[in-house]
C-alpha cells in the first residue's frame, strides 16, 4: 500500500461483553489502542471497512493512522486481530501506538519469488517455506510491507538461512542482533532456516518376504528340471 490507510474510529465509553455484543450488532468492532507510555483508548471501527482493508496482506504490516471522532490522530500497527473461527467476522482488534521518532520492534512477512523458475524445482525438487515472517527493528518510516526472498538460484539440497537474507536499508533483523551477542556455540541455533529445496521422494522397492523367496526357489527348481 503506497498511501497510509486512515481508520475512522469512534470513542466508546462502555466496556464488557454486553457492550461489545451491542457494538457488533451495529456493525462496529471493539478496538483498543495502547502503548508508547500513554493511557489506553477504547474505540470502535467499522466492520465492513476492515474486511475490505484486510484483503491486502500489507494491511497487517503497515503503519496505520487512526482518526478518532474526526479529531485526535494516532499512528498504530495491528498487534492482535481476533476473528470468528467459522464466520468471516472480526471480533476484536488491538492496535499498538507507534512513535514516529523512535525505532520500533515488530514482525514483517516474507515474500518468496522465483519459486517456479528455481533450479531445484525444475529438477524435480520440492520447495519448503520454513518460516513466513521475521522480527525486525527499524524506524517507522523504513517499515517494509514485506521482505523479498529470491529462491530462483536454489538447487536441490540448497537452503537459505536468516543470516543470508538481504535486508532493506534501515532495517535490522532481530535474529542477527541476537547472533552477534551470542557465543559461538549458540550462533548456529539462532540462524534458522528460511526456505529449502528437498530432493524428490522415490518409492521404496517392496521388501522380498520369505514366501517370495520360497516361490522364487521353486520356480528355479522347475526351470532346472525342464532343462
Amino acid at each position: 500500500m503506497s498511501d497510509q490507510i486512515v481508520l475512522h474510529a469512534k470513542k466508546r465509553e462502555e466496556q464488557g461483553k454486553g457492550a461489545s455484543r451491542r457494538l457488533r450488532k451495529e456493525g462496529l468492532v471493539p478496538t483498543i489502542i495502547y502503548g508508547a507510555g500513554k493511557e489506553p483508548k477504547m474505540i470502535s471501527l467499522d466492520h465492513n471497512k476492515l474486511l475490505r482493508y484486510e484483503m491486502d496482506d500489507s494491511f497487517f504490516s503497515s503503519i496505520l493512522k487512526v482518526e478518532i471522532d474526526g479529531g485526535d490522530e494516532e499512528n498504530v500497527i495491528i498487534r492482535d486481530y481476533q476473528r470468528d473461527p467459522v464466520k468471516p467476522f472480526i471480533l476484536h482488534v488491538d492496535l499498538l501506538r507507534i512513535k514516529m521518532s523512535e525505532k520500533m520492534h515488530t514482525t514483517t512477512p516474507l515474500t518468496f519469488v522465483g519459486d517456479e523458475n528455481s533450479v531445484g524445482v525444475k529438477a524435480g525438487g520440492s520447495l519448503q517455506r520454513l518460516i513466513s515472517e521475521v522480527d525486525i527493528l527499524c524506524m517507522p518510516a523504513d517499515l517494509p510491507e514485506s521482505i523479498e526472498i529470491d529462491v530462483s538460484a536454489l538447487d536441490i539440497g540448497d537452503s537459505i538461512h536468516l543470516s543470508q537474507i538481504k535486508m532493506p536499508e534501515g532495517v535490522e533483523l532481530a535474529a542477527m542482533i541476537q547472533m552477534d551477542e551470542a557465543d559461538d556455540d549458540h550462533k548456529a541455533d539462532l540462524d534458522l532456516g528460511v526456505v529449502a529445496i528437498h530432493a524428490p521422494r522415490t518409492e521404496a522397492e517392496p521388501e522380498e518376504t520369505d514366501a517370495d523367496e520360497a516361490a522364487s526357489a521353486d520356480d528355479k527348481k522347475e526351470d532346472d528340471a525342464s532343462e
